[in-house]
């Protein structure tokens, strides 16, 4: 009976997640745009809170409740789920076209700062672990403050050259749905409310289905905790390939992956310094390594049906190796 509870306050801790970014995006757009904060900003910077304050919520509630492997995993596993899962079902809806500035800067920004982290948190661990004997579950390395503070600030220089970028060429804007500023401000608590909610639900159930299946935190934050956090990117693009706005998902899931990176995981370690286990190791790498190839798949004109079909098979396979393992 205790476990029927825990996957029902789950799966409302995930209704709430999605529904409080949702409202939360609303409510800030609306206030942004009574402001007169350009279009351009409140999409760079607002909406791309509200689609990863999933993943916030429940990396930090989980950093602040000593579940660090929940707190990494869910990042590196959202980032994975974007990548593979998102992209490659949009490719396989409609071949999904890629903008020049995307290709050129965001992308491969993207790679590098994760290969950078995974360097920062590697060279620690090559100096004091025998990886001979280490097992999957031990904690071999550590995101520390001075790590998460200096991710914040490549966050902060990001955003600054992408609205500076976004001035200097401005796009066709579409009106902003404004409310009264009471009502903004009410879907702005509203959302803020069901995001704490939410995430606070879906640590404290993954953590007791982890433990009641055997299973690690790891694993369970790698799949079920970054498959739900990451619904918003994956019902966004979605929507927007069946629209025939497929360009909008690469933005999506690239702009996703670097909030995710730099600000959740910089938030989190800010919070609370994560220790990094063997197997989140391992799954770093995994992602180095698919984003480089879904990188190569973007180089051409645009990422065609076979290719999606390939990154959805191999997000499979990420998934039963970390289940394997």
């Amino acid at each position: 009976m205790e476990m029927v509870l825990q996957i029902v306050l789950l799966i409302a801790g995930f209704v709430a997640l999605i529904k409080g970014a949702d409202i939360f995006v609303d409510g800030s757009s609306s206030l942004a745009a009574i402001f007169k904060v350009p279009t351009v900003i409140i999409g760079l910077t607002i909406v791309a809170l509200g689609t990863s304050a999933p993943e916030l919520a429940v990396s930090t509630s989980a950093a602040l409740k000593g579940s660090n492997e929940i707190a990494l995993s869910n990042v590196v596993g959202s980032n994975l789920f974007n990548l593979l899962m998102v992209l490659g079902v949009c490719a396989i809806i409609k071949p999904v076209p890629i903008e020049n500035v995307i290709k050129k800067r965001d992308f491969p920004f993207s790679i590098i700062t994760t290969l950078l982290l995974f360097i920062a948190l590697g060279i620690p661990m090559l100096i004091g672990v025998n990886l001979a004997a280490v097992k999957m579950s031990e904690n071999v390395t550590l995101v520390s403050r001075v790590i998460g503070i200096a991710l914040l600030l490549v966050f902060v220089a990001y955003i600054a050259v992408l609205i500076v970028s976004a001035r200097k060429n401005p796009s066709q804007e579409e009106p902003v749905k404004t409310m009264s500023p009471l009502k903004s401000v009410l879907f702005i608590l509203l959302g803020v409310g069901l995001i704490i909610a939410g995430g606070q639900f879906v640590v404290n159930s993954a953590k007791y289905i982890a433990a009641a299946f055997g299973m690690s935190e790891t694993l369970i934050g790698l799949t079920v905790v970054a498959f739900g956090t990451s619904l918003p990117e994956l019902v966004t693009s979605i929507v927007a390939s069946r629209k025939g706005e497929n360009g909008l998902a690469v933005g999506n899931v690239v702009g996703s992956n670097i909030f995710n990176l730099l600000f959740i995981l910089g938030v989190s370690a800010t919070l609370h310094p994560i220790p990094v286990n063997f197997a989140s190791m391992i799954d770093f790498a995994i992602l180095i390594v698919t984003s480089i190839l879904v990188y190569i798949f973007a180089l051409t004109k645009k990422i065609n049906r076979l290719e999606g079909v390939v990154m959805v098979l191999m997000y499979a396979a990420t998934v039963v190796f970390a289940a394997l393992r």
